[in-house]
């Protein structure tokens, strides 16, 4: 069972749950399609992904614009947010520190899946 909270006391009633919490039940959408990676580095902080962080990610899901993905370029994975811009194809990071890079014709680069969740310790 989850309850909603507002940063504030749990309501007593929480107490009388009888089911646990299982994750997978809210992150994971299509098991069969889904694995976990874990972010390393800073070039995808303007999006909540920090250096450590757990990534949830879906191959089901349809690797549009706008989304962010887990891409393999030349054979080494990397996370970015996957954006069309004119005629071409970008995987940009969300840290200005980073260049974009252009995929646009590249048969070196294949998007492995969309992440939909981010799992970080506070």
């Amino acid at each position: 069972m989850l309850s909603r909270v507002a940063a504030g006391f749990p309501s007593p009633a929480d107490d009388y749950i009888d089911r646990s919490l299982d994750l997978n039940d809210h992150i994971v959408k299509h098991p069969a399609a889904t694995f976990y990676v874990r972010a390393s580095g800073e070039s995808m902080l303007g999006a909540g992904v920090h250096d450590g962080d757990l990534l949830v990610v879906d191959r089901a899901l349809d690797p549009r614009p706008g989304r962010v993905v887990i891409a393999a370029v030349d054979g080494e994975l990397t996370v970015k947010r996957l954006v069309r811009e004119g005629g071409r194809l970008l995987l940009a990071p969300e840290n200005a520190a980073y260049p974009p890079l252009d995929i646009t014709g590249r048969e070196d680069v294949e998007v492995w899946g969309v992440v939909t969740h981010v799992v970080h310790a506070l």
